[in-house]
């Protein structure tokens, strides 16, 4: 059984971010195969809140906290995390 690890980089996206995360929590794809992993590249508005709020929520969505270093070091952090088989990436603002 394959999983999936979904990366999603964040920084000062909270207008767009509760559209992107509930897409991706309503994927068909069985949930006991995929991890949302969203890193908070050091924003400044409420968009660690919201991320918190949906990891906290859901136990396939994983919070990583970092400084801000920019949306490459962000992809990379999620890949540290993530544990799937196959690793996706989704703009936050998408």
């Amino acid at each position: 059984m394959s999983t999936y690890s979904i990366v999603v980089p964040v920084y000062n996206s909270a207008k767009y971010l509760r559209k992107c995360v509930d897409s991706l929590v309503a994927q068909t794809i069985g949930k006991d195969k995929l991890e949302i992993i969203l890193v908070n590249d050091g924003s400044t508005d409420e968009s660690a809140d919201l991320c918190r709020e949906y990891a906290s929520k859901y136990s396939f969505v994983i919070y990583v906290g970092q400084d801000n270093a920019g949306v490459s070091r962000a992809r990379n952090r999620g890949i540290e995390v993530a544990t799937g088989d196959y690793i996706g990436f989704v703009d936050s603002d998408d």
